[in-house]
């Protein structure tokens, strides 16, 4: 069985073939969504540890995860580029699926371990879906078509939660199968409707330089103004880090949170910052600017990092949360100053690069700041706290805002 068929190169592609990759792409958030509340609970059940070490453990995966993300995503998009999109796209959504089985089984964390990094490989078919997206479409029509995508990847963090934390109240394994039923059905219907998109002429020999996940950092080091820029990037990424690290753990801990509510909470939390980030980003820069905006989404989110260290009930969770939505306007902000500083060639270029400084900030942020959490949440500890990461990062984010302003007032002398 052949996966990719000369006669899958078609000049013109089917509606059917553009909606299965918006579909993947959102498939692919919601099962990265449905795992998160019930992690915490399957890592105590595998492993036999209590909340504290869980964090420190689920750290270390998402590290796994993010390291595997980084180093196979540039090398996913070339093999894509010399053998064409549709081979890779169904093995890594069939490899997703098969994961969600092999954590479902997991009998012991080193199993949990494994999938995580064959996730983090196989998440890497966004860099995939985005290349068949530039293949059939024309450049005055990619921006749409990416705003679907940016728009498939919202809903699909936003739903993924919410019924992985319901699943979860069911066991902890429960939301692996589904996820793996949903990821195998759309292999099924990829392997029937999705067309080659590269056709033979267009693709380009495989050269391993190409996939080396480190040379998307020389754009910082070519073109003035972009490094210090980049820092802040980095140092916001860092910071921010500690939610995907420590929140499910900490709301357990602190609140006693069900995996329903867990996955309620993370569910508001995606909505909030999708709504701020894809509705008004473009009426606040319009009516403001650039630079006024980011730094007021900078110093929100440093607040409100801070405010979730010393919260002491839903209700207040809640209304930090919605204070939190001004965070959504820093990322794309950050990333259209950026932009300004690189030549149009570059643009592409600068974009792999900025993929990687937040994928690499992450990656340490997270072991960071589960690290803290479960050291200082420790049952040896004669003080405990659950709330020491978000202090820590509310420092982090206090010297981003602080390096950011520096930057500005730099720009106007």
């Amino acid at each position: 069985m052949t996966l990719v068929p000369d006669a899958a190169v078609v000049p013109a592609v089917s509606r059917h073939a553009v909606t299965f990759v918006l579909i993947t792409v959102f498939l692919d958030m919601v099962g990265f969504g449905l795992i998160m509340p019930v992690l915490p609970k399957l890592i105590e059940d595998v492993g036999h540890v209590d909340i504290a070490h869980a964090a420190v453990i689920g750290g270390w995966m998402f590290a796994a995860f993010s390291l595997a993300q980084f180093v196979f995503a540039p090398l996913m998009g070339n093999l894509a580029d010399r053998f064409g999109r549709r081979p890779l796209l169904l093995l890594a959504i069939f490899g997703l699926g098969m994961d969600f089985i092999l954590m479902a089984l997991a009998p012991t964390l080193e199993w949990l371990f494994a999938g995580r990094i064959i996730a983090g490989i196989c998440g890497s078919s966004w860099i995939i879906a985005s290349a068949f997206i530039a293949d059939v479409t024309a450049p005055d029509d990619r921006a749409k078509a990416y705003g679907l995508m940016g728009a498939a990847f919202g809903v699909g963090f936003v739903i993924g939660p919410a019924i992985g934390g319901l699943l979860g109240e069911l066991g902890p394994r429960v939301p692996f199968w589904v996820a793996a039923t949903i990821s195998l059905l759309n292999f099924v219907y990829g392997f029937f409707v999705l067309p080659e998109s590269l056709a033979p002429e267009n693709r380009r020999a495989f050269q391993l330089w190409r996939a080396n996940p480190f040379g998307a950092f020389r754009v910082f080091a070519s073109y003035p103004g972009v490094l210090p820029m980049v820092l802040v990037l980095g140092l916001f990424f860092f910071s921010t880090s500690v939610y995907p690290a420590i929140w499910t753990f900490w709301g357990i801990a602190k609140f006693g949170w069900s995996e329903a509510m867990v996955g309620g909470t993370l569910a508001i939390f995606g909505l909030i910052a999708g709504g701020f980030q894809g509705f008004l980003t473009g009426p606040a820069t319009k009516r403001f600017g650039e630079w006024p905006v980011a730094l007021f989404g900078i110093v929100c989110a440093t607040l409100v990092v801070l405010g979730y260290g010393f919260v002491g009930a839903l209700w207040g969770v809640i209304a930090l949360m919605i204070l939190h939505g001004p965070e959504g306007f820093v990322h794309p902000l950050l990333t259209s100053l950026l932009t300004k500083r690189v030549p149009e060639d570059a643009q592409g270029e600068l974009q792999g690069g900025i993929s990687a400084v937040t994928n690499v900030a992450m990656l340490f942020g997270t072991v960071f700041f589960a690290f803290i959490f479960g050291h200082f949440w420790s049952e040896d500890r004669g003080w405990r706290s659950t709330d020491v990461a978000y202090w820590v990062a509310a420092g982090f984010l206090a010297l981003t805002t602080l390096l950011f302003w520096l930057l500005k007032r730099s720009e106007k002398a």
